[in-house]
């Protein structure tokens, strides 16, 4: 079993940064391939990267890409989204996941969720 707790989430301004984290905590922890993805109101859940759990490959959603980062420190348990440039569309609950079977893009795919922190981007 895998606990996830997200934080780092709140109002910015478009063109604003935010960084959030995932803490994670159980057993082996740091041998999962970890996923952000996020919902926006009335929306359906959106794929937004992943990163496998040596930390070598990372995916992007193509509407993120060049603009957020995923990055993971196996020692502290903890896996970032740093969000660069952000714009009104890129409200949502942010969600972090986890899965130990080979990363996808599909929320199908992953076993453990946390319960997701508000980003808000003002325009």
């Amino acid at each position: 079993q895998v606990q996830l707790v997200e934080s780092g989430g709140g109002l910015v301004q478009a063109g604003g940064s935010l960084r959030l984290s995932c803490a994670a905590s159980g057993r082996t922890s740091s041998n999962y391939n970890m996923a952000w993805f996020r919902q926006a109101p009335g929306k359906e859940r959106e794929f937004v990267s992943v990163i496998v759990w040596s930390g070598i490959s990372r995916t992007y959603a193509d509407s993120v890409k060049g603009r957020f980062t995923i990055s993971r420190d196996n020692a502290k348990n903890t896996v970032y989204l740093q969000m660069n440039s952000l714009k009104p569309e890129d409200t949502a609950v942010y969600l972090c996941a986890a899965t130990i079977r080979p990363p996808g893009r599909s929320g199908e795919e992953y076993d453990f969720w946390g319960q997701g922190t508000q980003v808000t981007v003002s325009s």
